[in-house]
């Protein structure tokens, strides 16, 4: 069942928390966003990757209005309580929120145009505006604008029987003022143009009809804008304005009213498309009559309106990072290494009978877990195979492994969240394909996602029934595996293998789980036994014995973990907190947080490993897990928490720790006022923890074939 969750306030660490001890989540949020921003300004990242970083910045902040923000307008509306624990009320929030953003895009769009274009047209790839195509370029640009964009296009009048179209979320779309009568004799003023997402938005020119070694690309926006008036023959085109509308895309689905969960589910895919408008943005120069008429047509405010001096859609120029031309303005290419004991060509479960693995991704290669399964799906020994799956990505080598298991008549036991933020559609996609060859799929509660990274397989051996297991820090899925950092622990430890197997029973049966050895788990015990841990170091500093906390994690928002933290600060426990994302924590506050630091490292990988450690007075503890320490996983979702007790692996993550404690090329430092400071080497050496683990783990200047 679940644990008591325990509370205790902070005066009987004897001091006065402050008011404000929480930093907001959603400001902390976009303090990242600024930080993955500022990664697209850094000269010592090769200029491609830096507009990759742009557009990161981009997508992310795309998915803060969706989800964010959209969260709290619902709440505003709907009247609910909605001060969080840093008591910052909703509208405050949103102003500031509004306030920061602006900042933000204005950022983005003047790294754009001002940095990254002309730095790209310094190296012969140039985005051609309109005004600029030569004659050659004009008339191919015109076939192509008949041949490839007209048939799919639907422009649209707007009067009392024609109404706004419904505008797809963050689709491309176009507002055209029109002047004189359409052929009926009628007066037209406005009309709409929907660029449909099967169109490119970025179209690159002929080798013919550019200079000699440049790339050249059009924007989609420029060739439509630049036609636009073919569309309304006989009438006149007085102005045209690209515009992108961001929706609410919150799935919500009632478990006590759902019967099929997958249908409900894609009922609500649809509907999030066109969910309720959240934000706005338009071309700057597009008149202010336009936008009152648009504002008023989607309800929002103009504090939901953002002018940009650029496409609206600054994510798509990603695909300009994947030109296979220019090598050296890319990252350099690498290649995932593999621990000594896998490259003995035995089999893994011959491997695993006598060591236990830790894999570090994306420096040592996926390949072992996809490999895992493989053997596992034909060796004629593997009775069963039990998985996890949150996010797969699409044809996932894992998922085909596993029907191929389940075809060859193994039993294979699937858990598949299907509510995993923006691969819904995907994992129904999977889940249906594991079902039709035969695999018992079983979806993750309502109100609880399976957030576990678990694989068991079971094969009958000389000695018994033998049970062989990876957990992880993150998703079994093969893209993510190449820019996440992640850890995973491979092992046949019996112990270990028990928990596994009791866990998978009771995410497929609901019943109670008792007696696990090794494996913490939520919404059971996990934050109960970090609080137990925390007090732990607490009475070890009481008691004049060195005491440590550090932590890597993606989020830290839990208030009762805060809190506790801020009461080991106070008693003298030094707690080092490595946070890539949204932090809640105000380090540095004298008599209060003066033993917390807290960094975030950004960089060519996205930090995503999940690691605790803490010192017990010698004895010291380490632990992988797939939770971060934020409410939802404690309390809403299914996670685990693994310990790593083999001296060899304690010392390699003890030493990963030093390492991005060290770092100063990569690392930003929170402030107690919750603004973060970029870490620069000055005299000293410079140390870039992915660097290292680059050149010590993987084998660079090879191709990846992983």
């Amino acid at each position: 069942m679940v644990g008591p969750h325990l509370k205790e306030s902070l005066l009987d660490a004897q001091v006065t928390p402050p008011a404000d001890r929480y930093i907001n989540r959603e400001l902390s949020l976009l303090e990242f966003n600024y930080r993955v921003l500022a990664q697209a300004s850094d000269p010592s990242v090769p200029l491609l990757e830096r507009l990759r970083f742009l557009c990161i910045s981009c997508t992310n902040l795309d998915e803060f209005f969706e989800v964010r923000v959209a969260g709290l307008k619902q709440r505003l509306e709907i009247g609910a309580p909605t001060a969080g624990p840093d008591q910052m009320q909703p509208q405050t929030l949103l102003d500031e929120i509004r306030h920061r953003t602006v900042g933000l895009v204005r950022q983005q769009y003047n790294q754009l145009n001002d940095v990254i274009l002309p730095a790209l047209a310094a190296e012969q790839i140039h985005f051609i505006h309109r005004s600029d195509w030569t004659k050659e370029q004009m008339d191919w640009l015109g076939d192509f604008y008949k041949n490839e964009i007209v048939p799919v296009l639907t422009p649209l009048t707007l009067d009392p029987s024609r109404p706004f179209p419904r505008i797809l979320n963050k689709s491309l779309n176009f507002i055209v003022r029109l002047k004189g009568k359409d052929a009926f004799g009628r007066r037209r003023h406005r009309a709409i143009v929907q660029a449909p997402r099967t169109l490119p938005r970025i179209i690159r020119l002929p080798e013919h009809l550019v200079e000699p070694g440049a790339v050249s690309y059009v924007f989609l926006s420029s060739i439509i804008h630049a036609n636009v008036a073919e569309l309304f023959p006989g009438m006149k085109v007085d102005g045209c304005y690209q515009f992108r509308v961001t929706r609410n895309s919150n799935l919500y689905v009632d478990d006590e009213e759902v019967e099929d969960l997958v249908r409900a589910l894609e009922g609500q895919l649809a509907a999030s498309r066109y969910g309720a408008a959240v934000r706005i943005e338009i071309s700057d120069k597009c008149p202010k009559d336009l936008c009152e008429f648009l504002l008023d047509h989607f309800h929002i405010d103009r504090a939901d309106m953002y002018s940009v001096d650029g496409p609206v859609n600054l994510n798509r120029l990603a695909q300009v990072c994947e030109i296979s031309e220019r090598p050296d303005l890319l990252y350099a290419p690498f290649s995932p290494g593999l621990p000594d004991e896998l490259k003995t060509g035995e089999s893994i479960f011959k491997i695993l009978k006598n060591q236990n693995v830790l894999l570090q991704h994306p420096y040592q290669s996926f390949s072992p877990v996809i490999d895992f399964l493989g053997e596992a799906a034909v060796d004629p020994d593997v009775l069963a195979i039990k998985q996890t799956l949150y996010r797969t990505g699409a044809n996932s080598p894992i998922v085909d492994h596993l029907v191929k298991a389940a075809r060859s008549g193994k039993e294979v036991t699937v858990v598949v969240e299907l509510m995993a933020r923006f691969d819904e559609a995907e994992n129904i996609s999977s889940a249906n394909r594991l079902q039709e060859a035969g695999a018992h799929v079983v979806y993750g509660l309502v109100g609880f996602k399976t957030h576990s990274k678990m694989s068991m397989v079971v094969r009958r051996e000389q000695s018994g029934i033998q049970r062989y297991v990876h957990l992880g820090t993150g998703n079994y899925h093969r893209g993510t595996s190449r820019v996440y950092t992640d850890y995973g622990y491979m092992s046949s430890n019996k112990n270990l293998g028990e928990d596994v197997h009791k866990i998978f029973m009771q995410l497929t049966s609901l019943t109670e789980v008792n007696n696990l050895v090794k494996i913490t788990t939520a919404p059971f015990n996990l934050f109960d036994s970090l609080i137990e841990k925390i007090d732990r170091e607490i009475e070890h500093a009481k008691n004049g014995k060195e005491a440590r906390i550090v932590a890597k994690l993606n989020a830290l928002i839990e208030p009762q973990i805060v809190d506790r933290l801020y009461k080991a600060s106070s008693a003298g426990v030094r707690i080092d907190l490595i946070v890539r994302g949204v932090c809640s924590v105000r380090p540095g506050i004298p008599g209060f947080s003066e033993n917390i630091h807290v960094r975030s490292i950004v960089g060519r990988f996205l930090e995503h490993s999940r690691v605790y450690y803490f010192r017990n007075d010698g004895k010291e503890e380490f632990f992988c897990a797939s939770a971060d320490w934020m409410e939802r996983n404690f309390f809403r979702r299914n996670e685990t928490c693994f310990p790593i007790k083999q001296k060899p692996l304690k010392e390699r993550l003890w030493a990963d720790l030093e390492l991005f404690l060290a770092d100063n090329t990569e690392a930003w430092v929170l402030h107690s006022d919750g603004t973060y400071e970029p870490l620069v080497p000055g005299d000293d050496p410079p140390v870039n923890a992915q660097q290292h683990f680059l050149e010590k783990l993987s084998n660079p200047a090879q191709l990846s074939a992983d």
